[in-house]
């Protein structure tokens, strides 16, 4: 047989390199800041959920959010605090309700919301949702964060 009329090589089976399943090569870390939006952002989704923080960390949220660069994430996790570890998280919450809602069922929707978001989102498991609630926000009480308004236009 001359060379232009070779036989075709057989099929080729690709060459499989490392081992293992690919999602196990590796490791993937979660920073605290990512659990804390992921749960801040879920706390607040919560019906009867006012705000997050405690009236001096709403106050000095609001003084950041103006300055510039200084807001960049703060009210998303504002209220949260988070250890991460390798495989599980806990939360720390503190929340501001508003009045005539049932705060345990109020408490009971945002855990369960933060806990289905966290582990959904990140894959860690949840262990706790420990939740403060700080304040009631009544009906005819203003907003902090609307009473500081700019001294300037």
């Amino acid at each position: 047989m001359s060379e232009s009329q070779q036989q075709p090589a057989e099929p080729r089976t690709p060459t499989k390199r490392g081992g293992g399943d690919p999602a196990s090569r590796g490791r993937t870390t979660i920073a605290d800041g990512v659990v804390e939006k992921i749960a801040g952002l879920a706390a607040r989704d919560v019906v009867g959920v006012h705000a997050m923080g405690s009236g001096f960390a709403r106050t000095m949220g609001a003084v950041r959010e103006r300055v510039p660069g200084g807001g960049r994430g703060s009210t998303a996790s504002r209220g949260v605090k988070a250890e991460v570890g390798e495989v599980q998280t806990a939360v720390d919450l503190e929340i501001v309700v508003d009045y005539g809602v049932a705060i345990a069922d109020v408490a009971r929707s945002v855990r369960e919301n933060v806990i289905s978001a966290v582990e959904r989102m990140t894959g860690l498991e949840v262990v706790e949702v420990n939740i403060a609630v700080s304040d009631v926000k009544l009906p005819d009480e203003a907003d902090e964060e609307e009473e500081a308004e700019p001294r300037l236009q």
